[in-house]
């Protein structure tokens, strides 16, 4: 019975391989050609016209709160005790406000970056479909899935075109 299945098996793992032989597989560098589009270079120029006096807010509060610790360890052996206490208050505060300040932003950038991965979902999706027909292809694969592709296989540079027309 064994020798039987075994047989099976084999016999259909031959009869497989043609029909494996015939798929045609292509490769894209999904996040390459998405972030090296016209759209993305607009949207990050965008993205930083937008933040950048939130980042400025950002940097200051840093900056104040590095001064604060450089006094602090420069001076604070010679400050009395509620000196110390005060000063070193201060910096805590000052390093919340970053913290917080720096955490806003983070939270919106990554916001605004996923509504813009939402947005381009469509367009590429249709480039895409379009690289599949117009290769007779029966597959497309991310390039992080794959490990090794011939170079007239990796369709990256065809889909940024796509989607910079």
């Amino acid at each position: 019975m064994f020798r039987f299945a075994t047989m099976a098996a084999m016999l259909a793992l031959t009869l497989s391989f043609p029909a494996m032989a015939e798929t045609r597989i292509g490769v894209v560098d999904l996040r390459q050609a998405l972030f090296s589009s016209n759209e993305a270079k607009t949207f990050s120029e965008s993205l930083q016209r937008d933040f950048a006096d939130d980042e400025a807010q950002v940097r200051e509060a840093q900056e104040e709160a590095r001064k604060l610790k450089d006094r602090l360890e420069k001076d604070g052996a010679m400050m009395n005790e509620s000196e110390r206490n005060e000063l070193t208050g201060q910096f805590q505060e000052k390093v919340k406000e970053f913290n917080f300040l720096k955490q806003r932003l983070d939270t919106t950038v990554a916001n605004r970056k996923q509504a813009f991965l939402e947005d381009a979902r469509p367009d590429v999706d249709a480039a895409v479909k379009e690289l599949l027909e117009e290769h007779d292809l029966d597959m497309i694969l991310p390039s992080e899935a794959v490990v090794y592709v011939k170079p007239e296989m990796n369709l990256t540079d065809e889909l940024l075109n796509k989607l910079n027309r």
